[in-house]
């Protein structure tokens, strides 16, 4: 069944120069039929060229992408990319913690905590391995290949910390932040969002004094269909906390979530 999917274009940084930085891709949705048997694979070269990466060393790029389905399948002549992946994690650590400290320089380290560990789960890594197509260069084994490997996370999400242990052994930490910083950057809006959500704030400190998760609960709805407001209570242990009102049910949740915090003194 054809799917539709986000396509890019990637550019060279605004500076022109190949290798410092990315300049995100714009994208366009396209029809796409899936054929993931007789999938194409990105050769290592191409790929480098498309991102303006700086490798020197084509082979370890090209081991950042080789899944260990498809090394089995070569009986041991072919690396996978597992230790640059252990190496990527560790880099990725060191690097997101310092942009994060450098970026929002009056956040309390709880909060710098909280992003750094959001940014460099696999998920999040799988974000950034869409948003740069790095699924077109994996190379996976018949297995991997035929189930469309390739679009999984747990998958993309390795790839791009096997790219990253990679890029810092071929160029050096530099390298890896100028790439990074672009990711970075176009994700922090999200991040933020997500550290300062209500519901959020309140699940967590009501998880951690043990009162359960909040339950919402829309106690009444006004307005003609096109302009509803919805007034929404949220309830915890048993104890009504906070009251709010929004245009959309979510709103209203988070109106009520930001009135209990507000009740707890804690934003």
């Amino acid at each position: 069944m054809p799917t539709k999917i986000l396509m890019s274009n990637l550019g060279e940084v605004s500076d022109g120069r190949r290798g410092w930085g990315l300049a995100l891709p714009q994208f366009r949705e396209v029809l796409v039929v899936p054929n993931t048997s007789k999938r194409d694979v990105e050769p290592a070269s191409s790929l480098n060229e498309r991102l303006g990466l700086p490798f020197s060393n084509i082979h370890l790029l090209t081991r950042a992408f080789t899944h260990r389905s498809y090394a089995n399948e070569h009986g041991g002549e072919v690396e996978d990319n597992e230790r640059l992946e252990f190496l990527g994690d560790a880099v990725l650590d060191f690097i997101v913690g310092e942009w994060a400290f450098n970026r929002f320089p009056e956040m309390p380290e709880g909060d710098l905590t909280k992003i750094r560990s959001s940014l460099v789960r696999n998920e999040r890594l799988a974000v950034f391995s869409r948003r740069l197509e790095l699924g077109s260069a994996l190379r996976l084994g018949r297995g991997e290949k035929s189930s469309g490997g390739h679009l999984r996370n747990s998958l993309l999400g390795s790839a791009f910390e096997a790219l990253i242990g990679a890029l810092y052994l071929d160029s050096g930490l530099e390298s890896v932040k100028r790439f990074m910083k672009p990711l970075l950057e176009w994700m922090s809006p999200t991040i933020l969002d997500e550290l300062y959500d209500p519901k959020s704030q309140l699940q967590e400190i009501t998880q951690s004094q043990k009162l359960g998760t909040p339950h919402y609960l829309v106690i009444l709805t006004s307005g003609p269909d096109h302009a509803r407001i919805y007034e929404v209570e949220v309830e915890v242990a048993g104890e009504i906390k906070g009251r709010g009102t929004g245009s959309s049910k979510s709103a209203a949740e988070q109106s009520a979530a930001r009135d209990a915090l507000d009740k707890l003194d804690v934003v």
